[in-house]
């Protein structure tokens, strides 16, 4: 007996093809919820990322976007922190910071050990820039304080530690982005910048011991000591593989880092090539480590640039900055600090400020405008940053406290800075107009 075949006719041909698109549309759609689930899932954890993407959509709506924007963007300081970020990331792998914690293992007090970590990024930030600071320092930080058990210290520590690379830096003309920019601009001797700015780097030296002897005012001589299960020693905490690194990458990776340093601060024009070179290197020697670099971070960077940009282009807000900036520098820094950053506010304000006190005012202010908030500098943005790859959710927590601190030091230095600036009426060097 023949078995009998289906026979397919038009409606079934029909009925089959309608099955397999509502299959192939289900998957789709699956696949697709699946996607937007994990963009909401890292806006939400990212809350810096989704603050700064909004923002820089916003402000293309305000000023529609032009070649120009492509230009203004500061892809210099991009580019600098790309290499730090990456070069430093070789620098945990490899166990280069050993040497310093294994310095760290002398001080057997947790006073002592937030003296050491936070002075370290007052001091070093004349030279490397508050951001490199901050870079260095902060992740030694979270891993001596998680070993000691003193985690319940870190988050005052980590906004000293934010303090003190703003403070600390404005002493030196290339301890910060927006010092660097006004002191090519006007023109100011080296001296004659490091005058106008001691009184409030020596004030904010005494005022941060102050605050660490607060913050352990009950045991000043209260000890730490390491959890045995790292080793008992804080060193062994460096690492992200078990094998030890060759001689030869440790070589490359200090090689790097002096040669990102020397671009930092010979302020020189050939930082693309010194770019491309240190990404060349890594991709021929070690190319993995390209994938641990914190993209979340330089996209952020990339849309407060965006954002800055597109506003400043606004011809209506342009000439409203002219008719307001000039006499009210030291305000003005501040509070447009508070909305798109200091870095982007020190090319917004420069060309509007006065010739007589601008440059004083402009320096106070943006120096300053860090204290108020996360965004008043890109420096705490990137604090914050590396709390949360560490402590994942805890955003809030870290942005509380150190508001509540910052804010409390901010109105000890704000008004003897205005008092000084009014005592002060004739600048000490000569400004150059700009074009």
């Amino acid at each position: 007996m023949q078995p009998i075949l289906p026979v397919f006719t038009a409606e079934n041909h029909i009925v089959f093809n309608f099955h397999k698109k509502m299959i192939l549309s289900g998957i789709m759609q699956n696949q697709f919820s699946q996607i937007i689930n994990k963009v909401t899932f890292v806006f939400k954890k990212e809350i810096m990322l989704s603050v700064s993407l909004l923002a820089a959509v916003i402000s293309l709506f305000i000023t529609p976007p032009q070649l120009k924007l492509l230009h203004d963007i500061d892809w210099r300081t991009l580019a600098t922190l790309f290499m730090l970020l990456t070069v430093l990331e070789g620098f945990k792998k490899e166990r280069i910071f050993n040497p310093l914690l294994k310095m760290t293992e002398k001080i057997g007090g947790i006073t002592g050990l937030s003296f050491f970590f936070v002075f370290c990024v007052f001091f070093s930030s004349m030279f490397v820039t508050n951001d490199v600071s901050l870079i260095i320092f902060v992740p030694l930080t979270i891993i001596l304080f998680r070993l000691g058990n003193k985690e319940k210290y870190l988050l005052p520590v980590l906004t000293f530690e934010n303090i003190a690379a703003i403070r600390g830096s404005l002493l030196m003309p290339f301890g910060s982005p927006q010092n660097l920019f006004l002191y090519s601009q006007s023109g100011i001797s080296t001296s004659d910048f490091i005058k106008m700015m001691f009184p409030l780097w020596i004030f904010s030296a005494f005022l941060l011991a102050g605050f660490i002897l607060f913050l352990y005012r009950k045991d000043l001589s209260e000890k730490i000591t390491y959890n045995q299960t790292q080793n008992s020693n804080p060193s062994s905490a460096v690492s992200v593989s078990g094998n030890e690194s060759s001689k030869k990458k440790k070589i490359l990776y200090i090689s790097l880092f002096v040669v990102v340093i020397a671009s930092i601060v010979s302020r020189t024009e050939f930082w693309p090539f010194v770019t491309i070179g240190v990404a060349l290197l890594l991709i021929i020697f070690d190319r993995k480590i390209l994938l641990q670099t914190d993209y979340v971070l330089l996209l952020t960077f990339l849309c407060f640039f965006i954002f800055s940009s597109s506003i400043c282009s606004n011809p209506a807000i342009s000439e409203f900055l002219q008719k307001n900036v000039s006499g009210h520098e030291y305000l003005w820094s501040i509070l447009l600090s508070q909305v798109i950053s200091n870095v982007p506010a020190r090319i917004v304000l420069w060309p509007f400020a006065s010739m007589q006190n601008g440059l004083r005012a402009l320096l106070y202010g943006l120096d300053s405008a860090g204290l108020c908030s996360i965004i008043g500098s890109l420096a705490s943005v990137i604090n914050l940053r590396l709390y949360t790859r560490e402590y994942p959710g805890q955003g809030k927590k870290f942005i509380f406290t150190f508001t509540w601190i910052s804010l409390v030091f901010f109105a000890i230095v704000v008004l003897p800075q205005l008092f000084l600036l009014l005592s002060l009426q004739v600048m000490p060097a000569s400004r150059t107009l700009p074009l």
